[in-house]
């Protein structure tokens, strides 16, 4: 068994942690309550370390008075604590909002449309490898119905009607594998916490 006493408060916290399979406990809260401490903690000296010096506190040393426009957009969101003036947070949410979407709309169209469309284009190489060529029309015909499934500007009858009904099976077959990639991660997770304990901790394995 390790002496280390780091490795004993790891271990007692991932044990409160999992108290909570019991039952909502006072163990659990602490623990729960000291991640979110440390955690908020680490964060404000990690941004103002590498977020506010260096790309803002740093510059106006420096001279630049420009950046003056940011710091004044980040001191309005305190005006929220202020009712006389709280009004003045909607200036920093709305170039936030504006910006956001400015930066974030083309590269979601790049990475979920343009790839997309590219990913459902059969070309004569998609068969040089005869897996290969299932797959793409796998993914043409599945991205097809989809799309059948969300077009509501008319009934589903008909040809229709199949179609949305296959659209809707690759819809599920996209979220159970969602499902079970997050299910997977939270497994390793657990996965490597037994072996913590079960290692370090209590050094029955190696």
């Amino acid at each position: 068994m390790n002496h280390d006493p780091w490795i004993w408060i790891g271990a007692f916290l991932t044990l409160m942690i999992f108290s909570f399979l019991y039952k909502d406990n006072p163990f659990y809260k602490f623990a729960e309550h000291l991640f979110v401490g440390v955690a908020n903690g680490y964060y404000i000296v990690f941004y103002w370390q590498n977020a506010l010096m260096p790309n803002l506190f740093e510059p106006l040393g420096a001279g630049n008075l420009v950046y003056l426009v940011p710091l004044l957009l980040g001191l309005m969101y305190f005006a929220r604590f202020i009712p006389k003036i709280g009004w003045l947070v909607r200036i920093p949410i709305g170039f936030m909002i504006g910006w956001g979407a400015g930066i974030s709309i083309p590269a979601y169209f790049q990475a979920f449309v343009l790839r997309q469309l590219q990913g459902t284009i059969i070309t004569p190489q998609s068969f040089e490898n005869t897996i290969d060529g299932v797959w793409a029309v796998v993914i043409l015909i599945g991205v097809i119905c989809t799309l059948v499934y969300f077009y509501f500007s008319k009934e589903h009858k008909g040809i229709l009607k199949p179609v949305s009904r296959l659209g809707i099976m690759f819809i599920m077959i996209g979220f159970g594998a969602s499902f079970g990639y997050t299910v997977m991660a939270r497994v390793s997770l657990l996965i490597g916490r037994i072996q913590f304990l079960l290692g370090p901790w209590l050094g029955l394995i190696d």
